[in-house]
């Protein structure tokens, strides 16, 4: 179990001073309106704060590649899929996520040197968002940085610009950036991050990317990419396999964040050693179809929570009592 700590004072005064993502605040924020953050848990009971990015539930048009913050029926959507892996994280925590002008999915239809506009402008809200919660709420607390798809790439942006700071970066529980890539040149580019090498570590990375056996090219990782990841079953970096009996359950969500099915031993997983993918046995690809026309069949990506989310949901506590015991 987690304990709660006090943060003194003067540690929000030396953060709002220093851990300013390297930019000064703006006057008025978009984020000072509660109607633009999805949760907005303030209450001052719990060991430490999730930071979450929701994944791309904006499908776009013609016209559009960025959801508009006024957009009723995405922001639906958007609070539903944050809802999903909710439960995930928040047992001892609260819980920000912000809506923001997330990159539709036609934009990952377009070739990849015509995406980075429209994530750019995605990355602007995750950036004001951080900012803002970091400078008003955050009070010294521990943070964990989650987020999936979209999601996961925002989280690494963040880490990347964010935590460059050593005051921030020392408030890094882990980041849970699942389902998309990291690669060991990025790593070497921004020295501040790590990635995990085991089950309680902190500070790190902790991603991976699942799919079957006979995939070699997805979005996540392109033939010919080798991306960093973790065994969510077995906690290891290497090919060794975690057998499906390690799986302490699939769950499967709705839109409430309710655990509709629930699967224990639903199937193993090894990593790839060629491509750093998460591959994943003893499913088929007709019974989890990838659901999305970018995606081809065997690609799990929208399986990435569900199939781990009891081991995922465990370690994440295991984590936040590492990072306060040390």
């Amino acid at each position: 179990m987690t304990k709660k700590i006090l943060f003194p004072a003067a540690l929000l005064v030396f953060l709002i001073v220093l851990a300013g993502c390297g930019t000064e605040s703006q006057p008025v924020s978009l984020y000072e309106n509660s109607d633009n953050w999805v949760y907005l848990e303030t209450a001052e009971t719990a060991a430490a704060d999730v930071f979450f990015i929701c994944p791309t539930v904006y499908g776009g048009t013609d016209d559009s590649y960025n959801m508009s913050l006024e957009d009723t029926a995405s922001k639906e959507a958007f609070a539903g899929a944050t809802n999903m892996e909710k439960g995930i994280y928040d047992e001892d925590a609260r819980f920000f996520a912000p809506y923001y002008r997330q990159a539709g999915l036609n934009v990952y239809e377009l070739p990849p040197e015509e995406r980075e506009a429209y994530l750019s402008l995605a990355y602007e809200d995750i950036k004001e968002a951080f900012t803002y919660y970091l400078e008003h709420y955050n009070q010294g607390r521990p943070i964990v940085l989650a987020g999936f798809s979209q999601g996961a790439d925002m989280s690494i942006r963040l880490l990347k610009d964010c935590f460059a700071r050593e005051e921030v970066n020392d408030l890094l529980v882990a980041c849970y950036a699942i389902g998309w890539r990291i690669t060991e040149e990025e790593l070497e580019e921004y020295p501040h991050l790590r990635f995990a090498a085991g089950e309680t570590d902190t500070g790190v990375i902790i991603s991976f990317n699942s799919e079957a056996e006979s995939v070699t090219d997805s979005l996540m990782i392109p033939a010919g990419t080798r991306t960093l990841a973790i065994n969510p079953l077995n906690w290891k970096t290497d090919s060794t396999p975690a057998s499906r009996e390690e799986n302490a359950g699939a769950c499967f969500t709705d839109y409430s964040g309710s655990i509709v099915t629930e699967i224990p031993h639903l199937t193993g997983a090894y990593i790839d050693p060629q491509r750093g993918a998460l591959k994943v046995p003893d499913v088929s690809p007709q019974e989890y179809p990838p659901v999305l026309s970018i995606f081809s069949d065997g690609i799990y990506h929208l399986y990435d929570y569900q199939f781990f989310y009891r081991n995922l949901q465990e370690n994440v506590g295991v984590r936040i009592d590492a990072y306060l015991s040390r």
